[in-house]
């Protein structure tokens, strides 16, 4: 059975790589830096501050560090205990893909950035949709573009980006769960 999803993972792999063409690849090679999303992150920063005053911010600033760690750490955790390489380091591979990437790591199970992006999401998407019920909608899109560029540039394959953004989710909604607690327990005046 496992061979059986493998099988299917590494079709699909190719199936969705092969979609890209040159003419994109600036665009997918932006996307997947994490920098390039710092806009984002500074006009959530901002809607943040603007609701949930210093302190809160400053608890919800220490809610996603710790999320951020966590996501990193458990993907590097699986990663090196699955050793399952990534695509673009499959020599079989190597002629029917387009790698794009300008690295390549030794093993990809799961995703880090789909993990982390995935957990940004949920935990500001949640954290702001009492103000702004469509930023939930919007940041899961970006989530998932994200995502999807990872597969573009050759450096993971589906089941790893699935796996990374399930558990970014679980992640996400529960560190969102333990600042609504922290903001609760340490200040009286909270925006939660």
């Amino acid at each position: 059975m496992i061979e059986e999803l493998v099988k299917y993972d590494t079709e699909l792999f190719l199936f969705l790589n092969k979609l890209g063409n040159t003419s994109w690849d600036g665009f997918w090679r932006i996307v997947t830096e994490k920098w390039s999303s710092i806009p984002i992150y500074a006009v959530l920063l901002y809607l943040i501050y603007k609701h949930y005053g210093l302190k809160g911010t400053l608890i919800i600033f220490v809610s996603v560090a710790l999320m951020i760690t966590a996501t990193d750490q458990l993907s590097n955790l699986f990663k090196h205990g699955i050793k399952r390489p990534r695509p673009c380091q499959v020599e079989s591979l190597r002629e029917t893909m387009r790698y794009v990437a300008e690295r390549c790591g030794r093993y990809g199970y799961f995703s880090a950035h789909a993990a982390s992006s995935m957990a940004a999401a949920v935990f500001l998407g949640l954290s702001l949709k009492k103000w702004y019920v469509y930023l939930p909608f919007l940041l899961l899109f970006w989530s998932a573009v994200v995502a999807y560029s990872r597969i573009y540039l050759g450096v993971h394959y589906p089941l790893d980006i699935i796996t990374g953004m399930l558990i970014g989710g679980l992640l996400g909604w529960g560190f969102y769960k333990f600042q609504i607690w922290a903001q609760r327990r340490f200040l009286k005046d909270s925006a939660v």
